[in-house]
Formats: structure tokens, sequence, C-alpha cells
């Protein structure tokens, strides 16, 4: 990660001279930011399938990936829910490795490669099967049964829940040693004046508002922080937690949003740092472009759905009871990619949960190239002036339809983002030339229909 202790005087020079022009520049926007501690390039690997004859391995070719994930600036792998065994199929559990010595090769070569590693937890979802379930911890409806797993909701107002999930999550970090976890949260609110099981009403509830989650998230987040890792939280959809207090350092939304644009306008708030990763399991893009469009001008950059292929293999276990009743969403996309995978095993392969069926050809390198242009805007000491709403940056008011933010360190970056279906004109006071060109500089930007351009401002401190 760059540093802003890899600043000269001549550098801080720069910076806070470029500040100071921003500054004076920009007088209202939706967000003002300094970027610190933040990883933008994320990959969700798949490390195998589960559960199937044998659970995962990890060889040489998962080492070739994990190196060219971090030649190109990913810095962060976060496993999913293959790595531990929520079936007790191999003899293990929910916080218990299915392939211990495997994992750690994997978590070991992911640091050998300078990248950190969490792993797939949840605070509330487990399943009711499992002969620890206690009865007490979750209401007796209302689970989420999907492919092969039925997962209570168990509460976090229950203090024997709380109990059992928090020391081992200790244990997780402590044995395997990742560099955080992430949190699918599987969440529902306890209803208030109505306890169920042991919970304890200790706080308000209220829509905007969970006492009881923020609570036991806060907890979670501590525990975390006190060996200097990292929190992902997930919350389903396009959705936050209903929180006050710190309790996550990424949040991932996107799981089940067909629609990329209300998508955006409801994520663009959110305290940074927001992964959003597209659900193209259920949605489809005009192209890939549009991932990149609707995230880089928030501070936002979308999560590679990489690692090995998903041979859809997890849908077709022996001894496993699935939903099978033609409704389920994940046992029918499973199922396709199985098929899928038997008729092409040449690809274009599925590599996650919420990717297309068949695979997209070129899309691992295409997000590459996208995340080679993004990482100039968000070192370490940047500020970010998201969604710029009155400034002095152009000639005239921005055209409807186009939104532009300003990334500023040394350099200075302004990203344009045309959200219209026509092409829209921009002017802007100083000149500028495209950040991954060496064309001349100018001070007309055409902009085509649903397209992002990265302009680098030329004069003042980048001379």
């Amino acid at each position: 990660m760059n540093s802003a202790l890899d600043l000269d005087r001549e550098g801080h020079r720069r910076r806070l001279r470029n500040l100071a022009w921003a500054e004076q520049t920009i007088h209202a926007c939706l967000r003002r930011h300094l970027i610190t501690n933040y990883l933008p390039g994320q990959v969700i690997y798949n490390l195998g399938e589960y559960p199937w004859r044998e659970p995962y391995e990890i060889d040489e070719r998962d080492y070739e990936r994990l190196q060219w994930y971090a030649a190109h600036g990913v810095g962060l792998v976060q496993v999913h829910e293959e790595w531990n065994d929520s079936q007790r199929l191999y003899g293990a559990d929910k916080f218990t490795a299915c392939r211990p010595e495997a994992l750690r090769r994997f978590i070991a070569m992911a640091h050998d490669c300078g990248m950190k590693v969490l792993m797939y937890v949840s605070s509330g979802y487990f399943e009711r099967t499992d002969p620890d379930f206690n009865p007490d911890w979750a209401p007796p409806e209302g689970d989420l049964v999907e492919l092969y797993f039925r997962y209570a909701h168990c509460s976090p107002a229950s203090p024997s829940w709380r109990a059992y999930l928090l020391p081992r999550l200790e244990r997780v970090l402590d044995e395997y040693q990742p560099d955080g976890l992430y949190n699918d949260w599987g969440y529902r609110p306890p209803t208030p004046g109505q306890p169920i099981g042991d919970e304890i009403l200790a706080f308000e509830e209220r829509a905007d508002h969970g006492g009881a989650i923020e609570d036991l998230l806060g907890l979670i987040y501590a525990l975390v922080k006190r060996r200097g890792g990292i929190v992902k939280l997930h919350c389903g959809g396009s959705n936050a937690p209903p929180t006050r207090d710190k309790v996550y350092d990424y949040l991932w939304v996107g799981e089940g949003v067909k629609q990329i644009e209300l998508m955006r306008e409801k994520v663009k708030g959110f305290d940074p740092y927001v992964c959003p990763c597209f659900d193209l399991s259920r949605a489809r893009l005009a192209d890939d472009d549009e991932l990149f469009l609707h995230s880089i001008p928030y501070l936002q950059f979308p999560l590679l759905i990489g690692g090995k292929p998903v041979t859809g293999e997890r849908a077709f276990a022996d001894n496993v009871r699935y939903r099978d009743d033609g409704k389920c969403f994940w046992t029918n996309h499973m199922r396709a990619i199985r098929e899928h995978y038997l008729a092409h095993p040449e690809g274009p392969h599925s590599y996650g949960w919420w990717d297309s069926c068949p695979g997209r050809p070129g899309a691992q390198e295409h997000h590459l190239a996208w995340l080679d242009r993004y990482r100039p805007l968000v070192r370490e000491a940047t500020v970010a002036y998201l969604e710029i709403a009155d400034s002095n940056l152009f000639q005239q008011p921005l055209p409807q339809g186009v939104v532009a933010s300003l990334f500023v360190r040394e350099n200075a970056f302004l990203v344009l983002a045309n959200y219209a279906q026509q092409s829209r004109l921009v002017r802007t006071r100083h000149e500028y030339q495209a950040a991954d060109q060496k064309d001349a500089a100018g001070r007309h930007w055409e902009l085509s229909p649903r397209t992002l351009l990265i302009l680098r401002r030329r004069d003042a401190q980048n001379s």
C-alpha cells in the first residue's frame, strides 16, 4: 500500500498546493473523504466445490493465479463458505476447515504474494440440522432454505448464541491466521416486546437502528481489530447495517440486485469503503464497462469474482439433501453451470455464485485492466471530492446525467461519468489529458453515452 510517508518535501508541497486549489475551487459535493487504509483491488476466490466427493485442494495453479492478481494490484482475497464444513460431511463444522492444511497453504501463498485474506463467517446463519443447534437461538420459522443448506437466523439478542459464536470466531482468527473476517450477517431483527428463545431485548429496535445487531457487530469488530485485522460485512441486496457505530471496514453490496442504476443511487452515499458485486447470476449488463461506470466516481471498485472455475458439482453430491422443488434459484443456477461446464470444459467458465452462466470471456482481464486505471486515483493520502455539485471546475454547469468527482494528491484526477443515453459535452476551465494516454491536453470533452473518462490535470502542480 502506498503511504503518505512515501512523500518527500516536494511531494508534500505539491499535494498541499493541489489541495489548496481544490478547497478553493469546490464549494459543494456529496462527500469529501481522505483515503487511508484502502485496498481497492479485492477478489472473492473460489477454492473448489462444496459439497462434493472430496474437499478442495490447493496447488501451484492457485499460486500462479494469486501471483497474477497481485501483479495487477489486488490486495485482498476473500474465501467463501467452501473453506468450512457447514454440513459436517468431512469431520469438521461451520467454524472448522474441512481441509485445514490446504487452507493454511492457501493463506500462506496469498501472504507470500503480499495479499491479505478474509475468511467467511456469519454472525447469524447457522444450519438448523447441526447437532450444536439450539432452538433458543432463532425463531422456528423463516429459515433460509436453498440448495443444500437450511440456515436459521440466529438472534443477536440471544446470550447463548453469542456465547457459542464469539469464541469460535476468535478461534478461526487464531488457528488459521487470516487477516480478518467476511461476515455474511444472516440477520433478522428481534420483535420488540416479544422475545423468542432466550433473547434479552436490551436495546431499542427500529427500522433505522438495530440495537442488538449493532452491539454484536461491534463486539466482532473489536475482536478482529485487537488482532490488527479487517472486517467486511454483507447485509444482502444494496443494504447497509442499521448501525451508528463503526462495525466494518468494507461493505459488500449487490447480491440479488437486478438494476445497477438503482443500486448506484442507493449506495453512493454509504460510508467508505463500499465493494459492489453486481449479481450477474440474475441480471445482465450492456457491457462489462458498466460495472466501473457506476462505481469509480463514488470511490468504489467492484469485487472480482475469481479463483478456480465453478464446476456445479456442488449441486450433485451424494448423501446431501437438496432443495429440489424447481423453485430454488441457487439449485437451478448451479445445475445450469454444471450442464455448461460438461458441454464446454474449455470455458468460458463461471467463477462464483454471483457470476453469469455461461461465463464471460476475458472478464477477469478486463476487470484487472480497470483496476490498473483506478489505483492511481486512490493512493494513500488522496482526498476525494465525490459527485461535485458546485465548483469552478467547469466553464458551464455540467450537462444532465453527468457526474464529476475529483481525486487529489500530488496529481489531480478528474473523473467524468455520463449516465445519459446521449452524448454530452463537458468544458473544463483548466487543461486536462486522458490519464492513460499521451494525448495533447484539452478543455473540451465529448462523453459518449454511458461512458467513464478519467482525466489528469495538466497545469499547476502537475506540470
